[in-house]
Order: structure tokens, then C-alpha cells, then sequence
């Protein structure tokens, strides 16, 4: 297996080598290395040392906290370190539901019938079987017993519970029921709470997942009737470690002491939550009298959806979940840079996982763990550093790596080149990806580099067939909104729910999440390998392919003579968001115009279009002059930061950048320009001119900085005038 895709892949790079565009960054000199680093890279990927990491990685269930995740850390740590990597371990003491405690679900009334919690053992798959698997659980729950009347609110969004009350059926006192999707499921329980309710039970519905979408496990991908969604809870307006926001939970012991909020003056649930599979919650669905749902809210299940339960039946939640201090650790390797130590390129993925976790997250570790031992073989250092980074308690609530950052802060802000997101990276066969504006160019000429396994299509060409109505990965692509251009694949806008949120949203710094994706039994104690082994990618040869797309990116970052970011795309996408802010606003406020900040816009793609130019025309030129070029780097790496807003959001000031935030009411997806939809979500336009005033400063500076760069280059340049505020 090892052999056959390398072979495949230096037989492509042959007859691909004619064909090869100019890759952006390099003079014409060191593209001509370049090549030839790119080719000696990628003849070190191996499918069977992919596999091997993966069966290392997964062949136990590792949680947050646990002495088998403890495991999984040395085993990374030490593979990098045998691939040359200098690895630091940096410690972190985070408040956390460390495990599940007690959580119990029946039926008290008309019968007595307790429900079950926990995945059944497999026959087939060995791992099913395994002692420290857990039944299913919401971490950061609140505790709580209680016995009462069940409403259905749909999929616990807001807009449902808004419906509900319409409908003047109210949940106060109530177990709402609600069905995953539709938006992060600590937002079920935030939105339960404020409505009065005194416990949730979340599960998964088959028409969202399950018989309706095709077969079920373990014959088929899907779901089947016990299969339960795991997954954190934490709600606060900020990411991280919930006693420590801004600041790095440092350890308690250690010698600088972090100043941490009572467990009772943060914003956890304080009502019961626990997920359940369909095949318990049917139990509850099929004993419901009350209204039929209104349009959309039936699920799949074969009966009909009702809103009450009514009187005789009821429900007993009882949770009782404890809180504590718990150390996680983030695992960093380090590859000096050979000519520019101080600029890193930093690679990132989670560890820890709900149980197996075979594909989320850890074929994006394997893949990563591939990628040290790939780089450390090659005879030439990268002249910028590269940092790859494993995060722990990501489950949690993006934890590690938001503790990592507020820890690092200062010194990311100076030296980040940019942040890539591995999460899950290898859990399919369909390529896909999101990215902010300055790196979608480095990912499409990555992928129109790299070879997709036993085709003679490169993976640029693969995930352009998806255009056109098919379904995209599963990874990465966070936003139903992408900027659409004809000529390319869909690249989606990063939203939250991993972690890359750290890093993009609250230091400014450009971020990309890219893998392939495909069948999940997301979060459940099936995430194992025989789950992977048979449905997600038998050949094992989807690692090396994103390993080459993944170091490809990696080594051009490092090794470019000006950092490749698409600077141009800035304006193009800023023009998308800032018509579909206007859009939203419209809606209620017919004459709104945001006419004013499309015009800087239109004088910021000039002066990109001109900087553009004039790189291209300095990289042909071979006459490079080092101080110039340090220059014009040190300014590319500030380029990002201009949408930093010390203010930061309404909804959480942590959230700082004002060019894109996770939702604040799902969770998941991505909110563009996030100031105005946050205020076109209240229907608002009290805040608008002050919203207008801050992007306006966000655009102006950004085009300074352009057309700083454009005056170091010998160029004019058109200025913004009149746009401060």
C-alpha cells in the first residue's frame, strides 16, 4: 500500500511538473527549489505509517482528563520528538465536568419504564465492548432531579422556543425534549433554562440522522436506534477555560498565579441536560397527547410529533454531575526555521475525544503525527519555523488551544504567519475546506498540486466536481454563506465549534480548516476503528493525501520569499459581506444603505490590485532586497488585525475581530462581519452608526497598511480620506 501511492504520486508529479503554475510568493529562482522541495516531500508520505498512528492513537477510549488521554499525549509527544521536533508540554488547570457522574432517565407515569443511556455492545465491533466507554452525557450540565410533564420544542433553537410561546404553550416547570441540530446543543439548554424549564433531554431524530438518511450501523453509516451524541454544554460569552476568560488557566501550583471567578459567578446550566438515543426517546414520543407540531417539526420517527405530553405522562431526570480542577496539557512541536526563526506557520488538532474517536478528531493527529515525521526527513530545514500543536479538552468547549493562545498572546501577535485546523482531517473521501480571505489562494494552488489517490484527477479537480449541487465535506465548511466565485470550489467561512476560534476570532490571526469528510457517527462510542476500517477509508490512503496537500501549504508559507496571501480577496469577500449585512438590515429598515464602507472597500481592492501587481512584477524581477522584503512580511502578518476591535462584541468582548465570529445563538455557524448581524438579529439600528464607525477604522487601517506596502515597493497609492470616525 505504501509503495503503490508513492509510486503513484512521483509518477503524477512527473507528468505534472510541465503543467505546474508559478506558485505565489516565490521568485522565479527559488520556485525552481521550491519544486524540488515539494517533490523530495512527497515521497515520505505512507499510508501504513498513517494507520499505524491512527490504531495508536484510537485503540482505547481517551477523555479529557483521563490517565488513557495521558497516553495518547506521550505517545504524540514522543513521536515528534523521534521526528527532530523540540516538543514543550504546556500545562493547564481548567474547571470541568470530568466525567458523566449519574444521569438516569424513566418513564414514572402511566408506566414504569427506565430508558436506556448507553450504546449496545457489537458483535462485530470488538470495541463496543470495551469497560471504560461511557453511557452518553453533557458535560457541564447542571444537577438535579426532577419528575415532570414533557414539552417538544423542536430543535431547542430560539425561533422554537419563540413559536412555542405563540402558541401559548409554555415549558416552565416542564423536561423540554429537543431534537440535535440546528444549533450547538448548549444552546438547547440556555434557551430551555430562560424559558422556565427544569431539565432537557436532548437525542438524536432518524430524519436527521439515522434510517431516514440510509442504512444504519453497523450494516450501514447511520446511527442506528442507540447511538447517542455526547458533547459539552458551556455557554459562557467567551471560549475557554470557564473561570478564566482573557487569561491562561495556569496551573494552580505553579508559580504564577491566575486570578480565577467563582464557580458560582459563571454562567453554567443549572438545570439537569443529558442526550439519549431515539430508541429511548420513542418511549417518551409515542405517550405524548397533546397538539400535533406545526409545519417542520415532525421528525422521523413513525408516529405523530405532538407538543405536550399531557398530565398522565410523566418523566424522572435526575443528573448529578460534579465540577473540578482538572490539568489538560497542549502538546507543541517545534521546527525551527532555518532563516526566520520568529515567524511561525502553526498546524493544530485536538486529542482528546469522546471515546474511540477514530475520525474526530484523531485521523487529523495521525495525519499531523505523519506530517512531523515527513518534515523532520527532509534534508533542508523550512526557513520559517513551523509549530505543529495538539490540543486537549477541545471536547469541552475549545479549551487547550484558547488557553494555549491567551498564553502565548503577545507572542503569536508578533510572530503567527498563520493557523491551519486539522480537526477530524481524514474522516472521508470529499475534500473541502474553509479559510479566511488572505490564505483560499494558498489552499486551491496546495490542492492543485497534490494527486487524489487512484484517479488521474489532482484533489483541486476532485473537490471542483463537487460545484453544482453535491454534497461537500463534512469538515471544515461551517457557513450556509460562502463567498461564491465561478472559477473555484466552494471554500466556506469559518464559524465555531474548534480550534481555529482562538486563534481567528479573538488574536487576529489568518486561519484555515481543511480535510476530507464523509460518514459520522459524531460523538458516540462508535467513533472507533472498526467504524473507520469499514466505512470511512479501508486503504488508509486518504491520510498521506491530505499529509501532502497539509505540508504542500506548510512548506510554502515557510519557504516563501513574500508570505502568499491573496490580498485582493479581502475586498472581494468584504464586498459579499458587507451587501449581506445591508440585506439583513433591509429587512426592517427599508432605507439602510452601507454604500459609505463599499466605497472604501472598492479604494482597498485598488490599492490590493496594485500591491498585487507590483509583488508579481518584484518576484520576476529577482532583485529582492531582504530589508524590503522583511518589510513588506512583517506588514502582511499585521494585515489580519485590523478587523481586531478592542471592544469587541456585544454578545462577549472576547470575540474580538470584527471581520467573523462563531453564532451566537447556534453555536456552530459563522457570522460575517458579526457587529451587524449580531444588531440585524435584534432588529435594531441603535447601534449602527457606532457599528459603521468601527468597521470603517477596520477598513481604513487595513488599506494603510496596503498602501504602506505599496510605498515600500516604489508605488502610489489611492487613499481612503475622509473615513475616519
Amino acid at each position: 500500500m505504501k509503495h503503490t501511492f508513492i509510486m503513484g504520486s512521483l509518477l503524477f508529479l512527473g507528468m505534472y511538473a510541465h503543467a505546474q503554475k508559478s506558485i505565489s510568493g516565490f521568485s522565479v529562482a527559488n520556485q525552481s527549489k521550491q519544486e524540488k522541495v515539494e517533490q523530495e516531500y512527497r515521497t515520505k508520505q505512507s499510508a501504513e505509517r498513517f494507520k499505524n498512528h491512527l490504531q495508536k492513537l484510537t485503540s482505547v477510549p481517551h477523555l479529557a482528563g483521563t490517565p488513557e488521554n495521558e497516553k495518547v499525549r506521550d505517545y504524540i509527544a514522543d513521536v515528534m520528538r523521534k521526528a527532530g521536533l523540540q516538543v514543550e508540554i504546556f500545562p493547564h488547570d481548567i474547571y470541568l465536568s470530568k466525567t458523566p457522574g449519574e444521569s438516569l432517565v424513566e418513564v414514572v407515569e402511566p408506566i414504569r419504564m427506565p430508558l436506556n443511556n448507553r450504546e449496545f455492545i457489537i458483535k462485530e465491533d470488538k470495541y463496543s465492548a470495551d469497560a471504560r466507554l461511557t453511557p452518553g452525557w453533557n458535560s457541564y450540565s447542571g444537577s438535579g432531579d426532577v419528575t415532570s410533564e414533557v414539552v417538544y420544542a423542536n430543535y431547542g433553537r430560539i425561533e422554537d422556543f419563540e413559536k412555542l410561546k405563540a402558541m401559548g404553550i409554555s415549558v416552565k416547570g416542564k423536561i423540554v425534549l429537543a431534537r440535535y441540530g440546528g444549533n450547538f446543543r448548549g444552546y438547547k439548554a440556555k434557551h430551555s433554562e430562560a424559558a422556565g424549564a427544569a431539565g432537557v433531554i436532548i437525542y438524536t431524530d432518524p430524519a436527521d440522522n439515522g434510517y431516514m438518511k440510509g442504512v444504519t450501523f453497523p450494516e450501514g453509516s447511520q446511527p442506528n436506534d442507540n447511538t447517542i451524541q455526547r458533547g459539552s454544554l458551556l455557554t459562557v460569552d467567551y471560549t475557554g477555560d470557564p473561570l478564566t476568560p482573557f487569561e491562561p488557566a495556569l496551573p494552580l501550583d505553579g508559580p504564577k498565579k491566575i486570578k480565577r471567578l467563582d464557580p458560582k459567578d459563571a454562567a453554567f446550566h443549572k438545570i439537569p441536560v443529558t442526550p439519549l438515543p431515539w430508541g429511548s426517546a420513542v418511549e417518551i414520543l409515542k405517550r405524548m397527547t397533546g397538539k400535533a407540531v406545526p409545519a417542520g417539526w415532525q421528525g422521523g420517527l413513525p408516529l405523530a410529533y405532538r407538543l405536550e405530553g399531557g398530565s398522565e405522562l410523566k418523566v424522572h431526570l435526575k443528573v448529578k454531575q460534579d465540577k473540578e480542577f482538572v490539568r489538560i496539557y497542549q502538546v507543541v512541536g517545534t521546527l525551527t526555521g532555518s532563516e526566520f526563526p520568529d515567524e511561525w506557520i502553526i498546524a493544530g488538532c485536538h486529542y482528546d475525544a469522546w471515546s474511540f474517536g477514530s475520525t474526530d478528531p484523531n485521523s487529523g493527529t495521525a495525519m499531523l503525527l505523519t506530517l512531523a515525521e515527513s518534515l523532520g526527513k527532509l534534508p533542508q530545514k523550512p526557513k520559517r519555523t513551523v509549530k505543529i500543536c495538539h490540543w486537549d479538552a477541545e471536547e469541552h468547549g475549545v479549551i487547550g488551544s484558547a488557553e494555549w493562545v491567551e498564553q502565548m498572546r503577545d507572542e503569536l501577535s508578533a510572530k503567527a504567519v498563520a493557523y491551519m485546523n486539522y480537526d477530524a482531517a481524514v474522516s472521508g473521501k470529499i475534500f473541502g475546506g474553509s479559510s479566511s480571505p488572505s490564505l483560499k489562494k494558498l489552499l486551491i494552488e496546495a490542492t492543485q498540486s497534490v494527486q487524489y489517490p487512484d484517479s488521474n484527477k489532482t484533489v483541486y479537480e476532485h473537490w471542483m466536481a463537487q460545484k453544482g449541487g453535491k454534497r461537500g465535506s463534512t469538515v471544515g465548511i461551517n457557513s450556509a454563506a460562502p463567498v461564491a466565485v465561478a472559477d473555484e470550489p466552494t471554500i466556506g467561512n469559518l464559524g465555531g465549534g474548534s480550534d481555529h476560534i482562538a486563534f481567528y476570532m479573538h488574536a487576529g490571526i489568518p486561519s484555515l480548516s481543511a480535510g476530507v469528510g464523509g460518514p459520522t457517527l459524531y460523538h458516540s462510542q462508535y467513533d472507533d476503528l472498526f467504524f473507520y476500517n469499514k466505512f470511512v477509508d479501508s486503504t488508509y490512503t486518504m491520510g498521506p493525501m491530505v499529509e501532502q496537500v497539509v505540508g504542500t501549504m506548510s512548506l510554502r508559507l515557510a519557504n516563501a520569499d513574500i508570505l502568499p496571501y491573496d490580498v485582493s480577496r479581502y475586498a472581494t469577500d468584504l464586498t459579499t459581506h458587507l451587501k449581506t449585512a445591508e440585506k439583513a438590515i433591509k429587512a426592517y429598515q427599508p432605507a439602510y444603505s452601507i454604500d459609505k464602507l463599499l466605497a472604501q472597500v472598492e479604494t482597498l481592492k485598488q490599492n490590493a490590485e496594485q500591491f498585487e501587481s507590483r509583488i508579481k512584477t518584484l518576484l520576476a524581477s529577482e532583485q529582492l532586497d531582504k530589508v524590503k522584503v522583511a518589510a513588506i512580511n512583517k506588514e502582511l502578518r499585521n494585515l489580519e488585525k485590523a478587523f481586531l476591535d478592542p471592544k469587541g462584541m456585544a454578545y462577549g468582548s472576547w470575540y474580538r475581530s470584527l471581520y467573523a465570529s462563531s453564532d451566537p445563538y447556534s453555536g456552530y455557524a459563522s457570522w460575517m462581519l458579526p457587529a451587524f448581524q449580531y444588531e440585524a438579529s435584534l432588529k435594531s439600528t441603535a447601534n449602527l452608526p457606532d457599528i459603521e464607525a468601527r468597521h470603517a477604522k477596520a477598513i481604513e487601517t487595513l488599506n494603510t497598511k496596503i498602501v504602506t506596502m505599496n510605498q515600500q515597493l516604489g508605488g502610489s497609492a489611492s487613499s481612503l480620506g475622509g473615513a475616519k470616525n
